[in-house]
């Protein structure tokens, strides 16, 4: 799920809740791909949520996760 979710530039935790899912998806299982606001983002060394979305709060808002790591792709 997470090339998916790469390919498209969301969040893994988006288009599983879209599509309902609690397992990875199956070969020819049409999904959903939900639509989000804002730039896609790499996390780099020395970021941090607040600094690339104004607040943890609206990190948590744009991403739809508390999880933040380097090399993360993010929506700004």
């Amino acid at each position: 799920m997470l090339a998916i979710a790469q390919y498209f530039s969301v969040s893994e935790y988006l288009l599983a809740k879209e599509n309902g899912l609690t397992q990875a998806p199956f070969a020819g299982q049409i999904l959903r791909i939900p639509s989000e606001r804002g730039n896609a983002y790499t996390v780099r060394e020395g970021d941090t949520k607040a600094l690339l979305c104004g607040s943890e709060e609206n990190y948590v808002r744009k991403n739809g996760t508390d999880i933040f790591y380097i090399g993360m792709r993010v929506r700004i």
